[in-house]
């Protein structure tokens, strides 16, 4: 049994389309960075691939924001339309703050504005949404990456971890959770 933990990035992913074949992309990059997919390997996956690959894209232009959305937001010099995303993204909302809206998600998640995110959507007016299911996300991609990894060999053993950067409302910093998980069972022995 092997004691040794590495942590290694995948570089050279680039943007991510819409319908990107994402666990190809990976394996590509891996490829090229000359390292190989390994039985008891974990990926933890960004959640804002995962979601542009599954076309969890929102465009603001094509939202129209409710009554509520346009008064809390000039309320706290926000963009309506984002707000809007917000409340139609959370089950319910847990409490609203300081401009701050703490919201639980579908998924049953508490966190700031039902896990909508702006950044990396390239100068877009757009959000990216959270996965609609993240335990078949990674599932998905779990099975896409060792039906590639398999190359005349035995398949391996992997899990993948769907993770996404999460604030402390009212706190300083922020904190990595993971949102979806498959193949946990592969590192259990480790």
């Amino acid at each position: 049994m092997s004691t040794e933990l590495r942590i290694l990035p995948v570089s050279g992913i680039g943007e991510i389309p819409a319908g990107a074949d994402l666990g190809l992309i990976i394996y590509e990059a891996l490829q090229r960075q000359h390292l190989r997919i390994e039985h008891g390997d974990v990926f933890v996956v960004t959640q804002k691939i995962v979601s542009k690959a599954e076309g969890r894209i929102v465009h603001l232009v094509e939202v129209e924001a409710s009554e509520f959305a346009q008064s809390f937001a000039q309320q706290y010099n926000k963009d309506p339309q984002h707000i809007e995303v917000v409340l139609r993204e959370s089950k319910r909302i847990v409490r609203m703050d300081h401009g701050v809206l703490i919201s639980e998600t579908r998924h049953g998640f508490i966190c700031a504005n039902a896990g909508v995110d702006e950044s990396n959507v390239n100068g877009q007016r757009a959000l990216t949404l959270l996965p609609l299911d993240p335990d078949r996300s990674a599932l998905t991609l779990r099975q896409r990456l060792q039906e590639l990894a398999r190359e005349g060999r035995e398949m391996v053993d992997i899990a993948v971890i769907i993770s996404d950067t999460w604030g402390r409302p009212w706190r300083n910093g922020q904190v990595n959770m993971a949102i979806g998980v498959s193949g946990m069972e592969a590192i259990v022995d480790y």
